[in-house]
């Protein structure tokens, strides 16, 4: 600000005021001051000046990395935030850096409340957590954390996924297990429920397995030597999530499976990668966009009222079938 006051002939205090763009200036100072803060490539830091009040006016997000979900989910809170009046800063959780590491980041740079999308932490962690700043869980819920929490009704999208695959015909169905991914346990606890719904209790089988692409692959292989031992293949599996799905994808059609002729398979997100293969997913859409937009609301508004409690908002999921579910290979004749 020194730099363009001695460049344009005028007080800094001057310029500040063209810069917060308040009365006491005249038109031709103002447009000049605008001139020479462009010439010399100067930008009034809208950050320091918010500290400066106390505020940053800033939402942090916690994601984990190769988490396709969380980018949709991402994509979704910029736009709800710019609305508001809110900047977003991002900090990945991967390999080598914690979720903890990756929360402490956006504290320190002073972010008003934060987003953890699928956050694994102890439950105990997220409640100090919510004592200390604002904050909404996005895909896992923690019962008596004070935390916000956002999530889809995952049992009633396990439900829709299972009764499409019955209604096809199908009987051996497995579910490969998200282990301690969000909504994995909710995920589970239905498919047992379906099964017995249905009555398939028999035919009931959970793989352990993760949120990732390698668990499908391994899950694959497992399914390919058991047939090779003699065993029958299921005649459909219910992954996950959308990259458990995929690796599962891979391994199975390039050892000759062919989906869905011989073996349906199902996701759970419908992330941005799901309509992008070249056998289109049958997946059980959590609505990103929505899911952010509340998040976003939920933090504004604790922000607004720190002494109102914490809120729960559920969303319904929907069953998106695609080329990667068909009936079952004995009733498909």
């Amino acid at each position: 600000m020194a730099d363009v006051a001695a460049k344009a002939g005028v007080s800094r205090a001057l310029v500040s005021i063209v810069f917060r763009n308040q009365p006491g200036a005249s038109e031709e100072t103002r447009q000049r001051v605008l001139r020479v803060a462009d010439e010399i490539g100067y930008r009034p830091d809208s950050a320091a000046r918010l500290l400066a009040r106390g505020r940053s006016r800033t939402i942090g997000v916690m994601f984990t990395v190769h988490q396709t979900f969380h980018t949709d989910l991402i994509e979704g809170i910029y736009p709800e935030a710019e609305r508001l009046g809110y900047d977003v800063l991002l900090s990945a959780a991967a390999q080598g850096r914690s979720e903890e590491k990756a929360v402490e980041a956006l504290l320190g740079h002073r972010c008003e409340a934060l987003i953890l999308l699928g956050p694994d932490a102890e439950p105990g962690y997220l409640d100090e957590l919510g004592k200390r700043a604002v904050t909404v869980s996005v895909s896992r819920r923690v019962p008596g954390a004070r935390v916000d929490f956002v999530h889809s009704a995952e049992g009633k999208g396990v439900r829709q996924a299972m009764d499409h695959l019955v209604e096809l015909g199908h009987r051996r169905i497995v579910h490969v297990d998200g282990g301690r991914g969000p909504g994995s346990a909710e995920r589970r606890r239905s498919y047992r429920a379906s099964m017995r719904r249905h009555g398939l209790e028999a035919e009931a089988r959970v793989i352990p397995g993760a949120h990732t692409e390698e668990s499908g692959i391994e899950t694959g292989r497992l399914l390919l030597a058991e047939r090779d031992r003699g065993q029958s293949l299921p005649t459909a599996v219910l992954a996950g999530n959308d990259r458990c799905a995929m690796g599962l994808l891979m391994a199975l059609t390039r050892s000759g499976v062919e989906v869905p002729r011989d073996l349906s398979v199902v996701g759970y997100d419908d992330s941005h990668l799901s309509h992008l293969m070249p056998i289109g997913l049958t997946t059980v859409r959590q609505d990103a966009g929505l899911m952010a937009e509340h998040a976003v609301r939920f933090a504004v508004e604790r922000l607004r009222d720190p002494e109102s409690e914490p809120r729960e908002a559920v969303l319904d999921p929907k069953l998106v079938v695609r080329g990667s579910s068909g009936p079952a290979p004995e009733t498909s004749a």
